[in-house]
C-alpha cells in the first residue's frame, strides 16, 4: 500500500463551496465510490466519493472550512493498483499512411438491402416508490446531504420530524441515530399514546335511512364508559385466547346436594361461586397471572391480594363488580357477596370502590348459551375467564372401556401475550380443569 491524497474534484463554477459534513474518520476502511465528505453550494449538495479503495490515516478537513479545487480532503492508505489520477483521455493513433493500392476489380452489387440502424432508446424516468411516500410535515422543509438521506430511507425515518444540529441547520447522520434511538427507547406503556399513539382510520359515513327506516337510540353512560375502555383494552394489549374443557359432574351433583343448607343461610349457590375458588387457587400457583404490568412497561407488579371480579349484565349495560379476598372466604360466603353486588349492580347502586381493585375477571355466559367465546381483558388485569353453558357429551371411560355421559364446561381464558406465554396459558386452564374436576382438590 501507498500513502496518496484525495483532492477535491471538479465543483463547477465555484472559487469554494461549504463542508457540511464529513463521512469518515482515521482508521477507516473505505472501497471505490464510498462517501467521504459532503460539499454543498448555493444550489446544491453532493458527497464527494473515493477515487479509490484504501483506509484513511488523517482528514485533513473539517466541517465548515471552505473547500476549492483540487484542496486536499484526506490521505489515503491505498490498496494496490490505487491511483489519484484521472483516467486520460484514450488518444487515437494517427492512421497510417495509405499505399497507392492498384485498381480493384469490380464489387458486385449486394443481393439484399443493409440492415437499419436499431432505434435509439430514449431514457424513461422511472417512479421513485420510497420519495413518492415520504411524508413531510406542514411549513417544514428538511435539510440534508443525500447520503443523510440514503440512511434515513435505510431506517425508514422521516426526516421531517428529525432536529438537526449540522451547520444551516443541515441533518447529519447523527441526528438520524439520535432520533432512532429516542423512538425505540419511547414508554411501551399499556396507554394509547405511546409509541406515536394508534392510527385508526375514520369510520364512514352512511346516511342509512336512505334504505329503509330508522331510529335512533342513545347509547346509555355505562355503554359509553365501558365501549371506549374495552377498546383501549382491546388495542392495547395483545391478546390470546386458551380454549378448554373441565368435566363438572361431580362438582354439579355437589352444588346441588349443598343447595337445602345455601337456602337456609339465603343464598343462592351457582356454579360462579365455585369457579372464583377454583380461579384463586389457580392464581396462587401462576402469580404471574396476579400481576399487572408497570406503566413504564418494563416489569410486572405482583400481587399479594385476590380480588375477584365478575361480569354482570344490567339494562345499561355490562358493569364489573369486585369480591375482595377471595382466599379467604368458602364458597357460600362468596356466594352470599355474589347475590348481593349482582342486586346493587341491578339497582344501580354500586359504589365505585365495589368496582376497584381486581386482580382478575370472570365473565359467565352459561345461563345464556354458546360453546366458547374471546373475552376482552379487563386491563390493568392481565388475564380473564371467560364461561360458557355446559353440556352433556359423551366421555370415554379406559377403565370400563365405554362412554358415559358427564357433564361438560368450555372455558375460554384471554391474556395479555406481552405478560404471559402461551405455555403458562394453558397450564392455566389445566389447573382450573383439575381443580373443577375434583371437588376434594377444590374444597382444600
Amino acid at each position: 500500500m501507498a500513502i496518496k491524497e484525495v483532492l477535491v474534484p471538479d465543483i463547477g463554477n465555484f472559487d469554494s463551496v461549504d463542508v457540511i459534513d464529513i463521512l469518515v474518520k482515521a482508521g477507516d476502511t473505505v472501497a471505490k465510490d464510498d462517501s467521504l465528505i459532503t460539499l454543498e453550494s448555493d444550489k446544491a449538495s453532493m458527497d464527494i466519493p473515493a477515487p479509490f479503495a484504501g483506509t484513511v490515516k488523517e482528514v485533513k478537513i473539517k466541517v465548515g472550512d471552505k473547500a476549492a479545487q483540487g484542496g486536499l480532503i484526506l490521505l489515503l492508505d491505498a490498496e494496490e493498483g490505487g491511483s489519484t489520477a484521472q483516467p486520460a483521455t484514450e488518444e487515437k493513433p494517427a492512421p497510417a499512411p495509405v499505399a497507392q493500392a492498384a485498381p480493384a476489380a469490380a464489387v458486385p452489387e449486394p443481393t439484399r438491402p443493409a440492415p437499419e440502424p436499431p432505434p435509439t432508446i430514449q431514457p424513461q424516468a422511472t417512479p421513485n416508490p420510497i420519495a413518492a411516500h415520504v411524508e413531510t410535515a406542514p411549513g417544514k422543509q428538511a435539510h440534508a446531504s443525500p447520503s443523510v438521506r440514503k440512511f434515513a430511507r435505510e431506517l425508514g425515518v422521516n426526516l421531517s420530524l428529525v432536529s438537526a444540529s449540522g451547520p444551516k441547520n443541515r441533518i447529519v447522520q447523527s441526528d438520524v441515530q439520535a432520533f432512532v434511538k429516542g423512538e425505540l427507547n419511547k414508554q411501551r406503556g399499556g396507554g394509547i399514546a405511546s409509541a406515536g399513539g394508534i392510527a385508526v382510520i375514520p369510520a364512514p359515513v352512511i346516511d342509512f335511512s336512505q334504505f329503509g327506516g330508522t331510529e335512533i337510540k342513545a347509547l346509555s353512560r355505562i355503554k359509553k364508559l365501558s365501549g371506549a375502555n374495552l377498546h383501549r383494552n382491546w388495542v392495547t394489549a395483545p391478546h390470546v385466547t386458551q380454549f378448554d374443557e373441565a368435566d363438572i359432574t361431580d362438582l354439579e351433583d355437589f352444588r346441588k346436594s349443598m343447595q337445602a343448607d345455601a337456602e337456609k343461610r339465603g343464598v343462592k349457590l351457582t356454579m360462579l361461586a365455585f369457579l372464583i375458588k377454583a380461579s384463586v387457587n389457580a392464581l396462587r400457583t401462576y402469580p404471574n397471572f396476579n400481576a399487572s404490568l408497570s406503566p413504564d412497561g418494563e416489569g410486572l407488579i405482583l400481587k399479594q391480594y385476590y380480588n375477584v371480579g365478575f361480569a354482570c349484565d344490567t339494562p345499561d349495560g355490562l358493569v364489573v363488580p369486585v369480591i375482595r379476598d377471595v382466599n379467604r372466604k368458602d364458597v357460600l360466603e362468596i356466594a352470599a357477596e355474589l347475590g348481593e353486588l349482582s342486586a346493587k349492580a341491578r339497582e344501580r347502586k354500586l359504589k365505585v370502590e365495589e368496582m376497584q381493585g381486581g386482580c382478575f375477571t370472570i365473565s359467565s355466559l352459561g345461563g345464556i348459551g354458546g360453546t366458547a367465546f374471546t373475552p376482552i381483558i379487563n386491563c390493568p388485569e392481565v388475564a380473564i375467564l371467560g364461561v360458557s353453558r355446559s353440556s352433556i357429551q359423551p366421555v370415554f371411560n379406559s377403565k370400563t372401556k365405554a362412554f358415559e355421559p358427564r357433564l361438560i364446561l368450555p372455558l375460554s381464558l384471554s391474556y395479555d401475550h406481552r405478560v404471559i406465554d402461551g405455555a403458562d396459558g394453558a397450564r392455566f386452564t389445566s389447573h382450573l380443569r383439575m381443580m373443577l374436576s375434583d371437588v376434594r382438590r377444590l374444597l382444600l
